[in-house]
């Protein structure tokens, strides 16, 4: 009786391990595997065989990790000082390394991440921080690719979220791009003055060839003048234009002497 007792837990006890030596790992899981403390081999995904008491499995997520950097205190090249924040798009490529070569590889890179932003928006002025940010969120996910490469994990974008200014700067800001507003507004105009003056100058020298010409364009613009009857206009009449009437074509002057 003791020794069918005895039997049957032994089986029991064998049953119990084999169930606990299976393992389902998901499509996006890899599980790193440590025999008596030492690194085996990645194994997954799908169904697989753990020694319980011999080896040793940790779970790693091999899809794309979304963290967010909470907002840093950067003084830029030009002193300013400002808040950002930003969010990183990581995965791991290598479980083995992410395991082996780091404690915590999340909290690893977020670390790296907040020094990195720092670092690099540091060396920028606060114009290209706000009008040049695809450029420096290419910049900062090359230094934290290179940085992480040694954990196995690959960062494939960052993108700086919010860059926030205390008022005075804003205030400030806001007076320089209204008189940066104002100095185009000048500049254009005076182009549009050049511009008018040359093609006056142009219309100038052409009326000037042919007197004709400047006496039609007069009369012209008082037929333009006229159109308005509700005021008296007082215009001046060229005595060149009178003497144009009053002489005789030159062809015929010789017919009349």
């Amino acid at each position: 009786m003791a020794f069918g007792l005895g039997s049957g837990g032994f089986v029991l006890l064998i049953v119990l391990l084999i169930a606990a030596s299976f393992r389902i790992l998901r499509e996006y899981e890899r599980g790193v595997v440590f025999m008596l403390g030492r690194f085996w081999k990645v194994k997954g995904p799908g169904l697989i065989l753990i020694i319980p008491g011999v080896q040793q499995m940790v779970r790693v997520d091999l899809r794309t990790v979304v963290m967010d950097v909470p907002p840093q205190d950067v003084i830029t090249h030009d002193n300013v000082s400002v808040k950002v924040n930003a969010v990183v798009y990581f995965r791991v490529v290598d479980p083995e390394r992410s395991i082996i070569q780091v404690a915590n590889f999340l909290e690893a890179t977020s670390q790296l991440a907040q020094t990195t932003l720092r670092a690099v928006l540091g060396k920028h002025e606060l114009d290209e921080l706000l009008a040049e940010r695809e450029r420096l969120n290419l910049d900062i996910q090359k230094v934290l690719d290179a940085q992480t490469d040694s954990w196995g994990i690959k960062v494939s974008n960052v993108e700086i979220k919010h860059v926030d200014l205390n008022e005075s700067m804003v205030r400030a800001i806001a007076r320089q791009a209204e008189a940066e507003r104002e100095r185009r507004a000048k500049v254009i105009h005076a182009e549009g003055e050049l511009q008018a003056s040359e093609k006056l100058l142009e219309a100038a020298q052409m009326l000037a060839r042919q007197p004709q010409a400047m006496q039609l364009r007069y009369m012209q613009t008082l037929t333009q003048i006229a159109g308005d009857k509700s005021s008296t206009i007082v215009f001046p009449l060229p005595i060149d234009l009178l003497a144009s009437f009053g002489n005789p074509p030159p062809g015929r002057q010789g017919d009349d002497r």
